[in-house]
């Protein structure tokens, strides 16, 4: 009878691993989005770059999916965070371009920061039972001289350490005036460091937080900003990569990117250490094309007695234009999706056409999350798990075409038409007063070498007229136009 019974008893225990282990497999996944600031498509060496390796990016791309046609929905950094965490183009909040002071913002017709009562995805995980952290550069309201502007608590983040474009627990760097300027409207705990460090303690900051939320599903948004310059590595760093270039702007740059690769590797070994990583759908990519400041073109910005050629850091790979463009260089960045079990290995989708306005709707289905039914993202959750999607529906841009001036690539010739639609294999860039028409086949010239508008004149008119009517649509001034 002992021996029947103690057999019975481990039989019970077998069946309560079983139902402990199929419980640990029902869980709901946890969700962490790695948004670069100013990393160009090809940077990452796995997406081209010719010099520098990226080990542990180039390590997601080979444990997940890798996709070639993704879009943000801006050039530049403010108007793509929004799309990103909105699902919806970044216009229809009146934000265009990046959130400076309120006096710039008022000649722009921008808003000072993003109204926190629009749909926004951190707060619909949090409805769902998430703990929401945000660790890095947030850029949607803060900084400057705006002080009384939302917290991103009231967006949904249950943490937030970001940077001197927010306002909140922040850290900041010396010797740097808009940190400075941030360091004054007080409103949180400063962390002053160098910049090199910041993606190691918004890493830090970000598997502390997880620690803190023991079995509770998690949403972490990383977004580092080393990438965007001014480029300020450490000295050893540095050190190891004047050999690559001649050029010191990209040694500088070649030192960040791999610092900030071994950081995204210190990340992703956190989460592995503490055996979450299986459990987690992992997003990476960047919110808009390399810088391209006009002194980087400037002979008298670089060393005493350099002879090489004038030219920014980073890569875009073979596609045209740079940051301030929507050319694709501007708007085409690196995409990988990496979650084991589900979405294929080694794998690279050449046929879908994403955007980040797209991983609200996508990441909520994939999740089983009811998104809301007023996105302009659509839900692409097929193609995220492998399976290619034929997109028919038209992504649409607009950069510049407000009053009171936008930046502008320091490459003239970078400097696009303000407007551009993407349909199928077509892409139409045309300004907003009906001038400059540009029509390129993607699938045969990504390289936007050949202007096809005076060959495809009916096409031309049917992808200009659907731009210019969305133009419109929007709720921001521009010469002619009274919004809706």
């Amino acid at each position: 009878m002992a021996k029947h019974k103690i057999l019975y008893i481990i039989f019970l225990m077998f069946l309560t691993f079983l139902g402990c282990s199929k419980a640990k497999q029902s869980e709901q996944p946890n969700v962490v989005i790695i948004f670069i600031d100013d990393m160009g498509y090809a940077d990452p060496s796995c997406f081209g770059n010719p010099v520098v390796e990226t080990p542990n990016i180039d390590a997601l791309a080979g444990e997940g999916l890798k996709f070639t046609n993704f879009y943000v929905n801006s050039p530049i950094c403010s108007p793509s965070r929004v799309a990103l965490n909105t699902g919806t183009y970044p216009m229809r909040h009146r934000i265009h371009s990046y959130i400076a002071s309120s006096e710039q913002n008022n000649n722009r017709a921008m808003a000072d920061y993003l109204n926190p009562e629009v749909p926004f995805f951190a707060h619909k995980l949090k409805q769902n039972g998430y703990a929401t952290g945000h660790f890095g550069k947030w850029h949607m309201g803060g900084g400057r001289d705006l002080g009384d502007v939302p917290h991103p608590s009231e967006y949904g983040y249950d943490k937030s350490l970001v940077s001197f474009e927010g306002i909140g627990d922040r850290v900041l760097f010396p010797n740097d005036n808009l940190c400075a300027q941030s360091a004054k409207l007080g409103r949180g705990n400063i962390i002053w460091a160098e910049k090199h460090r910041s993606t190691e303690i918004y890493v830090d900051s970000a598997l502390a937080f997880i620690d803190r939320n023991p079995g509770k599903p998690f949403f972490v948004n990383l977004c580092p900003n080393d990438v965007h310059d001014p480029h300020l590595p450490d000295s050893a760093m540095w050190e190891n990569y004047k050999a690559h270039s001649e050029n010191p702007w990209e040694q500088k740059f070649f030192a960040v990117l791999r610092e900030l690769d071994n950081q995204i590797g210190r990340f992703m070994s956190g989460l592995e250490n503490r055996g979450l990583l299986g459990n987690t759908i992992v997003v990476f990519t960047s919110d808009n094309g390399p810088t391209d400041w006009p002194h980087y073109y400037n002979r008298q910005r670089y060393p005493a007695g350099y002879k090489g050629e004038l030219y920014p850091p980073g890569f875009a790979g073979e596609f045209y234009g740079r940051k301030w463009s929507l050319y694709e260089g501007g708007i085409r960045m690196p995409f990988i999706i990496r979650w084991k079990g589900h979405t294929p290995v080694a794998v690279t989708d050449s046929t879908t056409v994403l955007a980040a306005m797209d991983l609200f709707p996508s990441l909520c289905s994939l999740l089983g999350i009811k998104y809301p039914e007023n996105l302009d993202g659509t839900d692409k959750s097929e193609a995220l798990l492998g399976t290619p999607v034929k997109v028919t529906q038209p992504l649409m841009w607009e950069y510049a075409s407000n009053p009171g001036g936008s930046i502008q690539p320091g490459n003239k010739a970078f400097r696009s038409p303000n407007l551009a639609i993407r349909q199928g294999d077509w892409k139409l860039l045309i300004n907003a007063d009906s001038t400059d028409i540009k029509l390129f086949n993607l699938k045969k010239d990504p390289g936007e070498k050949l202007n096809l508008a005076a060959q495809n004149t009916e096409l031309a008119g049917v992808m200009a007229g659907k731009v210019l009517a969305w133009r419109r649509s929007m709720p921001v001034d521009m010469p002619g136009n009274t919004g809706e």
